[in-house]
């Protein structure tokens, strides 16, 4: 409520009144002036109130006279009446109706009041009220009453010192308050300006007003009483405090800067008086060293006065906060203190309160820009800024050094132990390290022992002190660990944050920000400009001399960090810093924080090259502020912090593990976030940054993954990485931050993106270094980022493309394998990238950048390595699938990348190469540019050359049999396209005057294209494995067969000649140089056939394709090669082809070579069209008329039905008609004389005996022998004797040639079975031809008929005499009994079984001579005598000839050309051309009857009857054939003959008989037949000369004489023997001599009696006594035959005749 309402003033009146009635009441007895003075009071006022309108007024002016009444109140110094005074005057003062005078008044009494001690609370609350209520207490009086309040104040009654003291301050203020309204109300009014006051005078107020000049007097008084001096104007103070006056003075300076600033009087104040002031009462503080000797100064120091350093810090402060421009110099002075009070030696709390001075200044940024513009950047000045930055970076050091260094055994003592600043407040150092983790542990730093908590001491960017706060305190108050640690890192974050917001403000506006000064500012832009470089001075300045200093402090309490918020506050100072280092481009700095937090993230003590080197440049600097030195202390981590992960450091020498902790992980975060944000101001720290990080994520054990992405994997050795679950979870996002950090990169500029490139590149490098000679897990982080930094900067790949594929490709050859593997994975992904992403302009207008874009994964190709070789085939294999449409001119580049194969690359890298190869061939032969089909072949053939993988060599041959397909389809678009770049290339190489270089040149431009296909093939025909060959043989055949007919007719030519031949010289040379030893297995488990066995035998079935491929070629393609001139020539070197591939030491080969030799000589049937069997007579594949069976090791040709199919297509190609015969006799000769060469070759004997003679097989022998029927009619007009002779040499050479024991089962029959060899027969055919060609030919040619006698008769003696076959070896098969053993001969060679062939031949001659017997050439030739004499050899041997057959047949033979000879033998008896057929008749009838072999002991009783029947009809033909003719015959023939029979009748008998068969073995038939033509002979008539009946009587005798003494002798042994039987042999031979007696009784009979000689008679009749005397034998045969022998007597038996004399009876 108002005071001036009428309400209010009637009020007043009344209370008034009502005072002053009261006071009348209590002086009534005691004080009657008083009371009387209280009455005329009241009359006073009712007067007043009654005649005034203006009653306050008018009060006022009588206020004196109204006030009396009270003052005298107050003068009785009763405490009642004083008190209800002082409420009366209150009440008047608020109502402000007191007058100067009367207030004058007032404050004398409240003096004596004050003197007297009464009422100090109420007095000081009038004071109070007087002063604030209005301004009429003025100068003198004003400084009355504050001096009443200060002497109050030290009373010694605590409530009323208190009260004083509140009330003196708010006097104080009100004071100042009042000159402040002052000049409010004079702001208008222009001063003159004061006269320049010299310094000398004190009292320079005159110039003020009066408020100011109070104001002026009592802050004048205030200094005077803090210095000790007395006042001038504040008039009978007592006494005073320090720290009163202290904390007055700065309450004046906080809360009235502005009179301070505005009034030189003022200003003049603060510069003489306070400042000095200040410095003075610092002195003790200075000067004081804590723990020094007090002995040692000579004048004791003062002590430092806790409560008066305080508040001097606080006023400094306020002086530093509010007129540091006033206060330039001074403030240097109190700033170097401020540090110097940091200074160890210091008491703590003297430190304590220091730091929280500084922490004031530095939440005031713009303070500390201008400490550093003012100081730092002036030449001469204390660098102040960078010395409050050391100082309190060494502060935050002293902290964790413990103070007694020169005492070891306190080391652990946490400093503040050993402080004077009270006691110990902290745990003991051991104590400190042992937090459990159990509990969360408070926040804390900790370094080496030391642990200091970190207390919550302000709001970030506020400075709330606490014991710059304690005013009451006295004693120094005991510091809690910590808190001036806390204090000082609030400083140090305080500072950087302030620092950067500034610094954020100033960069972020376009003008720049102008230094404090604000007339400095400027419009014009130019102006702007220029002043642009100084204020970047001042901030560059701010920076150079802040960083060392911050650094060290940040480094060491991010080391000792226990707290994650403190690690994540420092960090992010660090990270602050390095940001606006790297924005004012100080690179020094900038690295130096970046270093540090590197360092942070990663393990203690890790060796990493990178930051050692740059932290060394900081490290080895100290900073010296003011003779102290601040060390960077290098971080020690014995910090107890939480380990989250443990893994292996990156290190070329395998160490332990390394730990990460949670703080390691939470700086790399930092430092990614760095990156991220601030990649911008790297520039070359990326390198440190990226060098950590690699680290780091080595560590942590990321891998990266596709796109270089890294993602959590596992190591694969070593104690491998072990993440808590806390980091776990970390992972996957710090993961995904390093990608996004590098995918920040495309909003780099070039020349950072550069710089990161760079930075990646030498991490590489050193990668590469480290993973150099072991097997380690390389770090492929810098790959892994190179690879997504280019892939997120395709748009600009251009710039860097270079570099980056560069470096990557230096990777991909390094030795360790997940290096390149990785290396490569970049290189193509860029690649595949590069080609997919859509360019401007596209790529394929782009010709350049395509290439350019292609190039590194040519340049794979120069590296060995099998894995870079495999990512490289991957990238094409994707490149062809995506891009493959639009390579254009790519293609020679990615078909070079395919084809770079080696043969050490592996068999999986080829056949990735190989399905590229594939695909090509597949989908893009019609895309491709034809100029490339060239290299599309090379490739096929490369791969086909390969020897890795022997299925895709075959395959590629069908590659380009796919090819060749190609090339026929599309044959005029290729050959158009292709004849058009030849003009060109002509016109180039004519302009560079050079010949054009070109495989086949003077070809025309397709045709080379076939003849590079069919040279590529012919290289593959001579690989050394032989499914190649095989398979490129057939193909190339069936390519020239098939596609020949689009060549020009010259190309044939080369063809021909370059291609044809040149492949037959190679396989032949490589045939005949083959190694002979045996292959054991063909790799796996492939077993060989033994066939196969050696590399010989696989060059023999190339030999033989090959060979067949040209014939086949030369006979389907006869017409046009024999226009091509020189076909005659080709002839015979095919012919000498045939030849030498014939007499190969291998049967396959010569096999095959007469195929081919068949084939050329066309020994085939044509087949018309319609009757082609199937579809490979489309290619005129010949179908042999008389296909050789190919029972031996030799194998026909193989045809495919596959290449049948694919070449029916090609059915209405060509009609070629069926070969005519061909008509040059000259080329048929040469045939022939090949032939001979070959027969005479392959049928030679061997000349020595050694084992390893090559011996022609048998299907060899046979096909040659068969070619020759055929080639036979086309020479028969000129064959003459001798080439007769040469085929009989050859012939008989080749039924000589023995076979190989292991072909011998399925050549040789088996011995039940007569059969001829194919072998055989064909010799046999030969020799029928010729025989029918002579037959039909003229007289001429009749006389070669003996020769083919001859040559017959020499096969015959085969039968038992097999020929030799040179020196060598051989088994002879004897007997059908030694069959088993045969097969298991252990010979190696095995004679054939000739007999079957003897034995043919033998009929061929009997045919042959019952035809040409009567020929004049055979009769002078003596063919009968050869033929016999032939015979004798298996007549003779009968049962030892080696086939029971043999003889039969001979003696059928005998019989049969005899019954056809004989005649014409007696025909041409006179001519004297059968004499010597004669003996050798007798000696064949000699040796066969009397033959000197035993018959084999199994001979079955049947089986000798037969041939006893044989014998038989031999001695009947003598019978019926010669001896009717005894008078043609010589006589010595007929003697011989006779002697035999008689030797036959008397033949005696064999010894080894059985009983049982004793009567038929005595060949009894033949004997009685022989006895029989023998007596017959004797006894007939027809006696030409007597000798012949000489002969046989003689015979006659000689058996009687014989039987005689047999029988004889027998009596005589059977009368000796007793019971005993005699000897078997004695009783056959009796029986025997008995049958002969019994046939010669029948042969008497039958005889006319004149033929019988008289002597005959008597020896017959003599034998009968001896009969007789041969009863009484035991033996049962003896006596039948006796019976047999007695019987026929009786015919003999008769009267005797009268003895009749001279033929008369």
């Amino acid at each position: 409520m108002s005071t001036s309402t009428p309400e209010a003033v009637k009020k007043l009146v009344d209370n008034m009144q009502t005072d002053l009635r009261s006071l009348s009441m209590e002086c009534k007895k005691k004080f009657p002036p008083v009371k009387e003075a209280a009455e005329s009071g009241i009359v006073k006022i009712k007067t007043i109130a009654a005649r005034n309108t203006g009653i306050l007024a008018a009060l006022k002016e009588n206020s004196s006279e109204v006030v009396q009444p009270f003052l005298m109140g107050c003068g009785t110094k009763e405490p009642k009446i004083t008190q209800l005074c002082l409420a009366a005057i209150q009440r008047l003062m608020t109502h402000e109706v007191v007058s100067e005078t009367a207030a004058g008044n007032i404050i004398s009494m409240l003096w004596q009041l004050m003197e007297n001690g009464l009422e100090e609370l109420k007095l000081l609350q009038t004071v109070l009220v007087l002063l604030t209520t209005n301004t009429v207490a003025h100068d003198e009086a004003l400084s009355k009453a504050i001096v009443v309040c200060f002497r109050l104040h030290f009373t010694k009654d605590n409530i009323t010192n208190n009260t004083a003291a509140a009330t003196v301050r708010q006097v104080v203020t009100v004071v100042f308050e009042r000159m402040v309204a002052e000049d409010e109300r004079h702001k208008g009014i222009i001063e003159q300006p004061p006269a320049v006051q010299g310094n000398s005078n004190r009292r320079s107020s005159n110039t003020l007003r009066p408020c100011a000049k109070d104001a002026y007097m009592l802050f004048q008084d205030l200094c005077q009483l803090v210095n000790a001096d007395a006042p001038y104007w504040l008039a009978g103070m007592t006494e005073m405090t320090r720290t009163f006056g202290l904390e007055l003075l700065e309450s004046v300076l906080n809360d009235f800067p502005q009179v301070f600033l505005q009034h030189q009087e003022f200003s003049f104040l603060l510069k003489e008086r306070v400042c000095p002031l200040v410095i003075k009462l610092f002195s003790p503080n200075i000067k004081f060293r804590q723990g020094s000797n007090a002995t040692s100064s000579p004048a004791p120091v003062e002590k430092p006065y806790f409560p008066i350093c305080m508040r001097l810090l606080r006023v400094v402060s306020v002086l530093i906060k509010h007129f540091f421009s006033l206060l330039v110099t001074e403030c240097e002075i109190f700033l170097s203190l401020l540090v110097k009070f940091l200074d160890g030696d210091k008491p703590q709390w003297l430190r304590a309160v220091a730091v929280e001075s500084i922490h004031r200044l530095c939440v005031q940024p713009h303070l500390l820009w201008s400490f550093c513009q003012s100081y730092d950047m002036k030449q001469h000045s204390t660098k102040v800024f960078r010395d409050i930055v050391n100082a309190l970076g060494s502060f935050i050091q002293s902290l964790f050094i413990v103070p007694n260094v020169g005492n070891p055994a306190i080391v652990n003592t946490p400093a503040g132990a050993a402080g004077a600043g009270g006691p110990a407040t902290a745990q003991s150092g051991p104590g400190a390290a042992g937090v459990s983790g159990g509990v969360t542990p408070q926040p804390a730093f900790e370094y080496r022992g030391t642990w200091i908590p970190i207390m919550t001491v302000t709001v970030q960017g506020s400075a709330k002190a606490t014991y710059l706060e304690m005013l009451d305190k006295v004693e120094p108050p005991s510091i809690p660990e910590g808190y001036a640690m806390s204090v000082a890192f609030s400083c140090l974050l305080d500072l950087v944050r302030g620092i950067t917001s500034m610094l954020e403000k100033e960069l972020g506006q376009s003008a720049p920000q102008t230094s404090p000064d604000p007339a400095m500012v400027q419009k014009k832009s130019s102006e702007q400009s220029d002043k642009e470089p100084g204020t970047r001075a001042v901030w560059v300045e701010m920076v150079n001399a802040c960083w060392c200093g911050l650094l060290a402090a940040l480094s060491l309490l991010l080391d000792a960090s226990t707290d994650e918020t403190a690690t994540e506050n420092i960090l992010k100072a660090e990270l602050t810093m390095a940001s606006l280092c790297g924005r004012l481009s100080l690179v020094t700095p900038r690295d130096a924080f970046i270093t540090a937090i590197c360092k942070a993230s990663l393990p203690p003590h890790y060796a990493l090259t990178v930051l050692s080197s740059s932290a060394s440049t900081l490290t080895n600097k100290s900073y010296s502020i003011q003779g102290q030195n601040v060390q960077i202390i290098s971080p020690s981590s014995e910090s107890h912090q939480q380990v989250v992960a443990v893994g292996q450091p990156l290190t070329v020498q395998p160490q332990g593990t390394v730990v990460l902790t949670a703080k390691n992980i939470q700086c790399m975060r930092t430092l990614l976030n760095l990156a991220h944000c601030h990649g911008a101001v790297l520039g070359t720290s990326w390198q440190l940054v990226l060098a950590t990080l690699q680290h780091l994520v080595w560590i942590l054990g990321l891998k990266p993954g596709s796109g270089g992405a890294l993602k959590p994997g596992r190591a694969v050795e070593g104690p491998s990485t072990v993440l808590t679950t806390a980091v776990m979870t970390d992972l996957p996002v710090i993961a995904n931050i390093l990608s996004r950090l590098f995918e920040s990169s495309q909003h780099l500029d070039d020349v950072s993106l550069h710089h990161l490139i760079n930075a990646l590149c030498s991490l590489s490098m050193e990668a590469m270094d480290m993973a150099y000679g072991n097997n380690k897990e390389p770090s492929l982080f810098a790959v892994a980022k190179l690879l997504e930094t280019g892939l997120v900067n395709m748009d600009r790949i251009e710039i860097l493309w270079r570099p980056l594929t560069g470096h990557l490709l230096e990777v991909c050859q390094h030795p360790n394998s997940r290096m390149r593997e990785w290396g490569a994975e970049a290189v193509t992904a860029l690649i595949k990238s590069g080609l997919i992403y859509k360019h401007e302009p596209a790529l394929s207008q782009n010709q350049r950048l395509q290439l350019l874009l292609l190039n590194p994964l040519k340049e794979l190709s120069n590296i060995v390595h099998a894995d870079i070789r495999q990512k490289q085939l991957e990238c094409v294999l994707q490149i062809l699938q995506s891009q493959g449409d639009s390579l254009g001119p790519g293609w020679p580049l990615v078909l070079g990348v395919i084809g770079a194969i080696r043969n050490d690359q592996g068999e999986s890298l080829i056949r990735t190469a190989f399905q590229c190869l594939q695909l090509v061939v597949t989908d893009f032969l019609p895309t491709m540019p034809c100029t490339c089909l060239q290299i599309v072949v090379d490739v096929a053939g490369s791969f086909g050359l390969q020897n890795q993988e022997l299925n895709i060599s075959l395959t590629s041959i069908g590659l380009l049999w796919n090819i060749s397909d190609h090339f026929f389809q599309r044959g005029e678009t290729i050959e158009n396209e292709l004849d058009k770049e030849e003009a060109i290339l002509e016109k180039q190489a004519k302009e560079k005057g050079v010949p054009l270089n070109r495989p086949f040149h003077p070809a025309p431009p397709f045709d080379c294209l076939w003849l590079c296909l069919y040279a590529t093939l012919g290289e593959l025909c001579v690989d050394p494995r032989p499914a190649v060959r095989k398979s490129a043989g057939q193909t190339l055949f069936s390519t020239i067969t098939a596609h020949g007919t689009l060549l020009q007719q010259a190309t044939w030519h080369t063809v021909v000649w370059k291609v044809l031949f040149h492949l037959l010289d190679r396989v032949r040379k490589s045939s005949t140089t083959a190694d002979k030893e045996k292959i054991e297995s063909g790799g796996g488990n492939i077993l060989i056939h033994h066939s196969r066995d050696t590399a010989e035998k696989q060059w023999a079935e190339t030999w033989v394709l090959t060979l067949a491929g040209v014939a086949r070629i030369f006979n389907t393609r006869r017409y046009l090669l024999q226009s091509l001139g020189d076909f005659f020539k080709a002839w015979e070197v095919l012919l000498g082809h045939i030849q030498s591939a014939a007499l190969s030491k291998n049967n396959e080969v010569s096999l095959a070579a007469l195929k081919s030799f068949q084939e050329i000589l066309q020994i085939v049937t044509p087949v018309k069209d319609s009757e082609k069997p199937d579809a490979l007579s489309a290619v005129n594949m010949p179908i042999l008329i008389d296909p050789v069976t190919a029972s031996g090791p030799g194998r026909p040709l193989e045809r495919t039905d596959s290449l049948g199919e694919r070449l029916s297509r090609y059915n209405g190609a060509e009609q070629i008609p069926p070969p005519a015969e061909i008509e040059d006799s000259a080329l048929w000769w040469s045939a022939w004389n090949a032939w001979y060469r070959i027969g005479t070759d392959s049928t030679k004997p061997p000349t020595s005996s050694e084992k390893l003679a090559f011996i022609p097989s048998q299907p060899f022998l046979t096909a040659l022998i068969q070619i020759f029927p055929a080639l036979y009619q086309h020479i028969k007009t000129g064959f003459s004797m001798d080439d007769l002779k040469k085929l009989g040499v050859i012939l008989h050479g080749a039924v000589s040639v023995p076979i190989s024991s292991d072909a011998s089962p399925f050549i040789l029959p088996s011995y039940t079975e007569a059969v001829l060899t194919s072998l055989q027969e064909a010799v046999l055919t030969s020799l029928d031809v010729l025989q029918k060609a002579i037959c039909v030919g003229p007289e001429s040619m009749q006389v070669m008929y003996p020769a083919i006698f001859d040559q017959l008769l020499l096969f015959v003696e085969f039968s038992c005499k097999p020929p030799q076959y040179g020196k060598l070896e051989t088994k002879h098969v004897a007997n059908a009994k030694y069959n088993q053993i045969q097969l298991f001969a252990p010979a190696e060679w095995v004679a054939l079984n000739y007999v079957p062939f003897a034995e043919k031949s033998l009929e061929v001659v009997s045919d042959l001579y019952q035809k040409t017997a009567c020929h004049k050439a055979v009769v002078s030739e003596k063919v009968l005598k050869k033929i016999i004499k032939t015979l004798r050899m298996p007549l003779s041997l009968k049962y030892a000839c080696p086939s029971e057959s043999t003889w039969k047949l001979a003696v059928s033979t005998l019989l049969k050309v005899l019954s056809i000879g004989l005649p014409v033998a007696r025909q041409h008896a006179s001519s004297g051309k059968f004499d010597t057929m004669w003996p050798e008749l007798a000696n064949a009838f000699e040796d066969f009857l009397f033959t000197k072999s035993t018959p084999p002991d199994n001979l079955s009783i049947q089986e000798f009857q037969k041939n006893e029947g044989v014998d038989v009809e031999v001695v009947q033909l003598i019978s019926t054939e010669i001896l009717p003719f005894a008078n043609f015959i010589p006589k010595e023939f007929v003697g011989q003959i006779m002697a035999m029979l008689n030797k036959g009748s008397i033949h005696s008998q064999s010894s080894s008989f059985t009983e049982a068969e004793i009567d038929i073995r005595m060949r009894e038939e033949f004997s009685k037949v022989c006895f029989e033509t023998l007596l017959q002979f004797s006894f007939s008539n027809k006696v030409t000369t007597p000798q012949e009946g000489y002969i046989s009587r003689m015979a006659l005798s000689v058996l009687l004489k014989r039987s005689q003494e047999v029988l004889h002798r027998y009596v005589e042994d059977e009368r000796l023997s007793g019971r005993c039987p005699l000897p078997r042999q004695q009783v056959t031979e009796i029986i025997f001599v008995l049958k002969a007696i019994s046939t010669l009784m029948d042969s008497l009979k039958k005889t006319q009696p004149e033929n019988v000689d008289a002597n005959t008679w008597a020896q017959v009749i003599a034998l009968y006594p001896t009969l007789v005397e041969c009863i009484t034998c035991s033996s049962s045969e003896v006596s039948s035959a006796l019976k047999e022998a007695l019987g026929p007597f009786k015919d003999f038996m008769q009267p005797p005749v009268t003895k009749v004399q001279n033929g008369e009876s």
